[in-house]
């Protein structure tokens, strides 16, 4: 009698756990199918509203997929943005940076990650400020800089000597991105840093004091331990560069003055529509929407190629919050 209620207490443990793991898959689905759909949502509309005719705007009985599709807007967006000439600059002039910047970066993060010397609070403190500093309070005096570019004072004070103004302005070119970029102070350089040396940290000393006894130096024991051993962390920091250097507007506008990036074009849309002879109206909302796709395009692509190892990499990193 005892052994046939301890069975039937097993069996009935046994199907509640086994509805409980049921339940929980299921309300998992529902609450992940919702949140993907949340944001999804957006690039559902921008999709379908690029490629709607005005006669489907006006059908009220079709919300998603049009009855009929158009890529007309598509054409106008791509000579009101100037697509492929806007994408050339923001190569040249962001991704290039973003390029340098992810390298740069992992050098200055190894070395504050791995050692200890003077003034080393100090320049943790000044990484906090990088972090925290946007880029919009400090715009004026950096193109002050860039318009008269100086060396420790040193040519200003031979301008003051001689009255020959050596100083160049860099404003307009290249420079007043790569420059940031090669000194560790680029656009969300701190950010990147900090991702490096919280990685730097976890990696074994072993593996160092090993290439040391071989007599490897600093440099080589950064190049031959650290970076191979880094892909993880690389592949974070590379994706998040990029995407920063691919959105980012407010620099190119206030540093170029022509051959602008698309991240510009995208954000002056409303007179760049204007100018191609689109105002308000429905063509004018389609075609804000095909640019807007446009533009996500090549960061789409990115992301789909490299999506499985950016999912592992945030894991091994251990980026959280």
């Amino acid at each position: 009698m005892l052994f046939k209620r301890v069975n039937n207490n097993l069996k009935y443990n046994k199907y509640w756990r086994k509805t409980g793991k049921i339940g929980y898959s299921i309300f998992r689905m529902i609450m992940l199918i919702s949140i993907g759909y949340l944001v999804i949502y957006p690039v559902i509309i921008m999709i379908t509203g690029s490629i709607k005719p005005v006669s489907a705007y006006l059908d009220k009985s079709i919300i998603y997929i049009p009855k009929e599709a158009t890529f007309e807007y598509y054409k106008t967006a791509v000579e009101a943005l100037d697509y492929f000439d806007s994408i050339l600059s923001t190569l040249i002039y962001g991704i290039v940076s973003a390029i340098i910047e992810i390298a740069v970066c992992a050098f200055i993060a190894y070395g504050m990650a791995r050692f200890d010397f003077k003034l080393k609070k100090v320049l943790n403190f000044m990484l906090v400020i990088l972090i925290l500093v946007p880029t919009q309070m400090i715009i004026i005096p950096m193109m002050m800089n860039y318009s008269q570019v100086d060396i420790f004072g040193i040519l200003g004070l031979i301008n003051k000597l001689t009255g020959i103004d050596l100083r160049p302005n860099i404003l307009g070119t290249a420079w007043t991105f790569y420059l940031p970029s090669l000194f560790g102070v680029g656009l969300r350089a701190g950010m990147l840093i900090y991702i490096y040396m919280q990685f730097f940290k976890g990696l074994p000393y072993e593996l160092e004091e090993a290439a040391w006894i071989d007599g490897a130096g600093l440099f080589k024991t950064f190049f031959c331990i650290a970076v191979p051993s880094s892909s993880v962390v690389f592949t974070t920091v590379s994706i998040f560069s990029v995407v920063w250097h691919w959105n980012e507007y407010f620099q190119p506008m206030m540093y170029l003055s022509s051959d602008f990036t698309l991240a510009v074009k995208i954000y002056d849309i409303d007179n760049l529509l204007t100018a191609v002879g689109l105002y308000d109206g429905y063509p004018q909302y389609s075609t804000k929407k095909a640019a807007a796709f446009l533009f996500i395009v090549p960061m789409l692509i990115v992301y789909l190629i490299l999506q499985k190892k950016f999912v592992q990499s945030i894991d091994r990193v251990g980026i959280t919050g």
